[in-house]
C-alpha cells in the first residue's frame, strides 16, 4: 500500500514537473521569437526604442501582467492563466528585442547556451538536493532588492564598473534562486499530487512555469551583460 502511495506521488510529481518546463519553454520561445521578428522591423523599433512612452507602456504592462497572474490566479480558470502568461511572454519579447540591436547574433547564442546549461545544472540541484534551501531563497530575495534599487542608481550614475559589478551579482542571485525556487515548485508538485483537482494543479504548472521563466531571463540577461559581444 505505502509502495503503491509513493509510486502514485512520484507520477504526480514528474507530470506536474514536466508541465512546469514544458509552459516555461514555449514561453520562452515565443519570446525569443518575437524578440528577433521586432529586431528586424525598422519601423517597430523606431515605435518602441525611439518613441519612449510606447516602451515605458511595455514596462508597465510586464509589471502590471505579472503581478495580476500572481495575485489573482486562483480567481482565474487555467485556460485564462495561461494566455495570460503568454501575453506576457510576448510583450517580453518586444522589450528584449534591443538586445539583438547591442549585442552579435553569435555572441547572443553561446551565452543562451551557457545560460540554459548554468539554469538546467541549478534547477536540477534544486530538484535532488535533500538540504533545506530557504533560508538561501531568504537571503537571495534580500539581495534581489538590492540589486533592484543598485540598478535604478545606474541609471543614473552610467558607471561601467559599478554596472559589472552589479551584473556579478546579479548572475550570482538568480543561480542561488533557481534553485530554490525549483525546490519550492517541487514541493507544491508533491502537495499537488494528492489532489484530483485537475485546474488547481494546470494553474499551479502555469504559477512555476512564470516563476522559472523570470528567473531564466534575468539570468540570461545577466549573464549577457557581463560576457556578451557588442556589436
Amino acid at each position: 500500500m505505502e509502495d503503491l502511495r509513493l509510486s502514485r506521488e512520484n507520477q504526480g510529481v514528474r507530470s506536474f514537473i514536466q508541465q512546469v518546463y514544458m509552459w516555461m519553454t514555449l514561453a520562452l520561445l515565443t519570446t525569443a521569437g518575437v524578440a528577433l521578428a521586432v529586431s528586424t522591423s525598422p519601423s517597430l523599433i523606431e515605435a518602441i526604442f525611439v518613441n519612449r512612452s510606447l516602451f515605458f507602456v511595455l514596462i508597465i504592462a510586464e509589471v502590471f501582467l505579472v503581478g495580476f497572474l500572481s495575485r489573482g490566479i486562483n480567481k482565474m480558470s487555467s485556460q485564462v492563466a495561461t494566455a495570460i502568461f503568454f501575453v506576457y511572454s510576448v510583450v517580453n519579447g518586444f522589450t528584449f528585442s534591443w538586445i539583438f540591436l547591442a549585442y552579435d547574433l553569435g555572441s547572443i547564442s553561446s551565452i543562451f547556451f551557457i545560460t540554459a546549461g548554468t539554469f538546467g545544472a541549478m534547477s536540477l540541484y534544486g530538484y535532488v538536493t535533500k538540504k533545506d534551501l530557504s533560508s538561501i531563497g531568504n537571503i537571495c530575495l534580500m539581495g534581489l532588492i538590492g540589486l533592484i534599487i543598485a540598478s535604478i542608481v545606474n541609471i543614473f550614475i552610467i558607471n561601467n564598473t559599478f554596472s559589472l559589478i552589479v551584473s556579478f551579482i546579479g548572475v550570482i542571485i538568480f543561480v542561488a534562486i533557481t534553485a530554490y525556487d525549483t525546490q519550492r515548485i517541487k514541493k507544491m508538485a508533491v502537495s499537488l499530487s494528492y489532489s484530483d483537482d485537475m485546474e488547481v494543479s494546470a494553474k499551479g504548472s502555469i504559477l512555476g512555469a512564470l516563476t522559472l521563466y523570470l528567473d531564466f531571463i534575468n539570468l540570461f540577461i545577466y549573464m549577457l551583460r557581463l560576457f556578451g559581444r557588442k556589436r
